[in-house]
């Protein structure tokens, strides 16, 4: 009777011991369709995420000018460089109008910024002691990704009367 049992047990050992290579094939295969769908999903969500931190930086060097400029007691400067992708603030001295810079953020590459100064006649985005933008000036930042048709551009707006804004509007 012991015989009999272990034959019956090692047959069925052998017949159920791995996996077939079509098996193998179909489960790669579904796997294969399974990231082909998911891949665009993912690279949309990583140039958002791109655009989020960009955007975020912008916010906080104007919350910091803004901040800087009523703890110093004096004019605060932000220059945004294209070229270069970065944010630079300076203290601007009231006795010659020379700048010291105290903070630079360098933005992502990835990311095209532009800005845009309402009215044309001011050059420059100076942040004053008693929470007003110089000349009444009001600011936009836009911000889209270089490496995505399908993004959601966002725009840091700063007011005449140094209110700072994050929307979800605007092209690329």
């Amino acid at each position: 009777v012991n015989a009999s049992t272990n034959k019956v047990a090692q047959k069925l050992r052998m017949t159920s011991s791995g996996f077939t290579l079509i098996e193998l094939m179909v489960t790669i295969a579904v796997l294969a369709i399974i990231v082909s769908i998911a891949a665009p999903s993912i690279s949309t969500q990583l140039a958002n995420q791109r655009v989020k931190s960009t955007t975020s930086t912008i916010a906080n060097a104007l919350k910091e000018a803004k901040v800087e400029s009523i703890i110093r007691r004096q004019n605060v400067i932000v220059i945004f460089d294209a070229t270069t992708q970065t944010i630079a603030l300076g203290a601007v001295k009231p006795s010659d109008n020379s700048v010291t810079e105290f903070a630079r953020y360098t933005l992502n590459e990835s990311n095209t910024v532009t800005q845009r100064i309402t009215p044309r006649t001011v050059t420059s985005v100076v942040l004053q002691p008693n929470k007003l933008i110089a000349g009444g000036a009001e600011v936009i930042y836009s911000i889209c990704d270089d490496n995505s048709d399908n993004e959601t551009p966002r725009q840091v707006r700063i007011s005449s009367i140094a209110n700072i804004d994050i929307l979800e509007s605007g092209r690329c």
